[in-house]
């Protein structure tokens, strides 16, 4: 299969016109994305070469190789040995999830987070409700299955929520929902691990009555057992 490159004429100044203040390595990481909003560069295309981003941007090649650095870390663009720098078509799985850093440093107080997911919870789960395909209601079946079994053996911890709450949000088909979706659970893991502590018969009863909604094509019984399950996670946030 052969490999998209830089279109020969960019269509705006993003990887052309020179740097002149603030920190360079993070201006060239700037005018990536720039060009990648602009569509100069598209997932699958190349960058220009290193010495060529020099050049045009009037940076070393130092700040260069370190803006590429980062924006592999952040799953953007791949390095390919002897072929050049190319804009993933798809963020990599392992990537490092800076939205999670920034919430983190920018959520403030506990409050903040419930409304965050007082609000983003309902809308993906109606969302997964619409599109699920019958796959995706047996994967999310399957998880109240194992919480259910776990916790029979004793053996629950907080990645039985977990899945439930992933096979949710990967019904919905959306990427972007799915992407901020998991960075907002991973901010309530801890408290999650502390209702499975307390809890875990709650949450269980709280998972069934959601599945239940979603089979069913009950948007109003959606919300009621999102504000029911919201009771559990909450004192566990709070208290935790």
């Amino acid at each position: 299969m052969s490999l998209r490159r830089t279109p020969p004429q960019l269509t705006s100044d993003a990887l052309t016109t020179p740097l002149h203040q603030g920190s360079v390595v993070l201006l060239v990481i700037e005018r990536i994305k720039q060009a990648l909003i602009n569509d100069e560069l598209a997932p699958g295309d190349f960058l220009p070469s290193e010495a060529e981003l020099t050049r045009n941007l009037g940076v070393g090649k130092s700040s260069v190789r370190e803006a590429i650095k980062m924006l592999q870390a952040m799953g953007i663009l791949e390095v390919r040995r002897g072929q050049g720098t190319r804009v993933r078509e798809h963020p990599s799985e392992d990537a490092l999830n800076s939205m999670v850093f920034q919430m983190i440093l920018a959520k403030g107080v506990t409050q903040d987070l419930l409304d965050l997911r007082k609000m983003f919870e309902p809308a993906y789960t109606v969302m997964a409700m619409n599109r699920a395909t019958p796959e995706d209601l047996a994967r999310i079946r399957e998880t109240v299955d194992k919480f259910e079994q776990a916790l029979a053996n004793n053996e629950h911890n907080s990645d039985f929520d977990m899945a439930f709450h992933m096979a949710v949000l990967q019904a919905t088909g959306n990427p972007l929902v799915i992407r901020i979706g998991e960075t907002m659970m991973e901010l309530f893991e801890a408290a999650i691990e502390t209702s499975m502590r307390t809890l875990p018969d709650v949450a269980l009863k709280d998972h069934k009555a959601i599945l239940k909604a979603l089979e069913n094509k009950d948007e109003n019984a959606v919300h009621e057992a999102i504000r029911e399950s919201s009771k559990s996670w909450e004192t566990a946030l709070t208290y935790r």
